[in-house]
């Protein structure tokens, strides 16, 4: 692949890299969408079934702000998912108005499935681009995040 141009802010350079997340993105959730399309789910209870994953006890609200979708939308998907029995809802121990989402077995074996599917287009990406591309990959995302927004995605790192 040609580099970039040195007058990378160009809008042909920028257009460039807008196509390549978008058509990136199309073929790294493509095993996924079929994945969700057999249970009858979309994209929005994949993320929810990810960062509740990444997050076991994690608050409603919390998610709420990581997918930043309305409350309605997100109850919907909440209900959904279960009324499936791939998530439960509990009340918080120090907060009794709080509610915490967990997965369930059924719920961590099919976020297993769908995270699978992404692992694996990511990890040939990562390698064919090595590690300092990685690292740039991310710091232009990180970019791309508001600065308001950035501690709570870093906040998924925290064990």
């Amino acid at each position: 692949m040609a580099p970039a141009s040195p007058l990378y802010l160009r809008e042909d350079e920028i257009r460039r890299g807008i196509e390549l997340l978008y058509f990136g993105y199309q073929a790294m959730v493509r095993g996924a969408d079929t994945i969700l399309a057999a249970e009858g789910f979309g994209r929005a209870h994949h993320r929810a079934l990810y960062f509740i994953a990444r997050s076991p006890g994690l608050a409603v609200g919390d998610l709420l702000r990581l997918l930043a979708i309305t409350k309605q939308s997100l109850g919907r998907v909440l209900n959904e998912l279960q009324a499936r029995g791939l998530v439960e809802l509990t009340v918080g121990t120090q907060d009794r108005r709080q509610r915490l989402l967990r997965l369930t077995a059924a719920g961590a074996e099919l976020e297993a499935a769908l995270f699978a599917e992404l692992e694996q287009g990511m990890a040939r990406a990562y390698g064919e681009a090595g590690q300092t591309a990685v690292t740039g990959f991310w710091s232009v995302l990180i970019g791309l995040i508001a600065p308001e927004d950035r501690a709570l995605v870093e906040s998924l790192r925290k064990p």
